[in-house]
């Protein structure tokens, strides 16, 4: 933002703050005891990416967005395990996709 376009705003704000009888220690104040917003997240898609959702929003989730793809999908239950579970006692003797591109995973 360009400084004349800064200094814009700041006298629209002030003047806004002044038509609702708002000052600066009211701001202040409120802006020391607002309640913080719980932690989101964390977000992860199905190639296994994750995000915490703090810092900067990562190159995948900023593209599925861009899609038109809803934040909220990308959104992990909480208590969510990192990895799924595997299944133990499988017997993967007379697995038919054995050695084709089914049986491949593509996982990091």
């Amino acid at each position: 933002m360009d400084e004349r376009k800064r200094d814009s705003m700041i006298a629209y704000l002030r003047h806004r703050m002044d038509d609702f009888g708002i000052d600066a220690d009211d701001l202040a104040s409120f802006l020391a005891t607002r309640i913080e917003r719980p932690d989101v997240g964390p977000y992860g898609n199905a190639r296994g990416d994750k995000w915490s959702g703090g810092g900067e929003t990562p190159q995948w989730l900023k593209q599925a967005i861009s899609a038109g793809q809803c934040i909220g999908h990308f959104e992990l239950p909480s208590g969510a395990p990192a990895e799924p579970a595997m299944r133990s006692g499988a017997d993967w003797k007379n697995d038919p996709f054995a050695g084709t591109g089914l049986a491949r995973s593509n996982r990091r």
